[in-house]
């Protein structure tokens, strides 16, 4: 498997299947097509005109898309949808032959990822789980971060596919690590967008504005990526997805049932996950995550932005 021979050059041509074209599939495949390689797709619905334009060719079902593929990447909501594309009727490993790579850049249970790989494996193939971060617009701008599990062999053979969606690549180690990455970076996100909240919502109860507030914390320790933008969602009242509460409530459920699972207590996590469970039950599931500063807001009756 490390032989030259099954590596992609940089300017190689390979036969890729894609399955999932979602908000984030669709344009990361788009990537793929753009730089000449093969590619056979399935989602549900419609492949887009546009990526059969580019050459794609859609397949009836996820086996096909096996058959004709070399690296099947795949990209579907949560852990349920990738076993069922993987080991399900007309699934991904009924179309599987040895010396093939399936890639999962969907995020999911690190414990399933494990199993799953385990599966494929006996195959005679390679498994990569290969979560990403960027959200819609890092997916069409090819900026993803993408964390990767899985042998370094294969992980070597797709890099160059990685290059053309992602910017931030990164092997971390074993099978389940990209996913156990991607969960880590979700509960950092969550509690920073609580902390952000907190600030700001007592700043503007305080009378101060919070505009500036948050101008003068982005010059200090206290700056982050969040404070910058979700920062001024906040300010703004800006909550328009982004990425929806609905998806971070998954990924922070992913989280606190791997800890479950490990015996680990994660209280802070726990804590965000309620509240943004109090932003779906006032029909904010399609809320940007930056509001879940309306969980906060609710508790204090008082907004961010409203007259002190």
């Amino acid at each position: 498997m490390n032989d030259d021979k099954h590596n992609i050059k940089e300017n190689d041509m390979a036969t890729i299947g894609f399955i999932g074209l979602g908000i984030m599939g669709a344009p990361m495949a788009g990537h793929l097509a753009s730089h000449g390689h093969r590619l056979f797709t399935y989602t549900h619905g419609e492949t887009p005109a546009s990526l059969i334009e580019a050459g794609a060719v859609a397949c009836a079902n996820s086996a096909e898309v096996a058959r004709q593929a070399d690296v099947i990447i795949v990209m579907v909501p949560d852990t349920p949808q990738v076993e069922e594309v993987l080991f399900g009727e007309y699934g991904v490993a009924a179309g599987l032959t040895a010396g093939k790579v399936v890639v999962d850049m969907s995020s999911i249970s690190p414990v399933a990822t494990k199993d799953f790989a385990k599966r494929i494996r006996e195959f005679g193939c390679e498994y990569l789980d290969a979560p990403v971060s960027g959200g819609e617009v890092g997916a069409k701008a090819a900026s993803l971060t993408i964390m990767v599990g899985g042998s370094e062999a294969a992980f070597d053979r797709v890099r160059p596919l990685f290059q053309l969606m992602g910017k931030n690549i990164t092997l971390v180690g074993g099978n389940g690590d990209g996913q156990i990455t991607k969960v880590a970076n979700q509960i950092i996100v969550a509690l920073t967008i609580e902390a952000v909240g907190e600030a700001l919502l007592l700043a503007a109860k305080a009378g101060a504005d919070p505009a500036r507030v948050r101008e003068a914390l982005m010059g200090g320790f206290a700056s982050s990526r969040i404070l910058e933008v979700h920062g001024e969602r906040m300010v703004k009242r800006n909550f328009g997805p982004g990425f929806r509460i609905d998806l971070h409530r998954k990924d922070l459920n992913l989280a606190l049932t791997t800890a479950r699972q490990l015996g680990v207590a994660l209280p802070n996590t726990a804590t965000a996950q309620e509240l943004f469970n109090t932003c779906a039950a006032h029909d904010g599931g399609s809320w940007d995550h930056s509001a879940m500063v309306r969980a906060l807001e609710i508790m204090a009756n008082f907004a961010i932005g409203q007259e002190a």
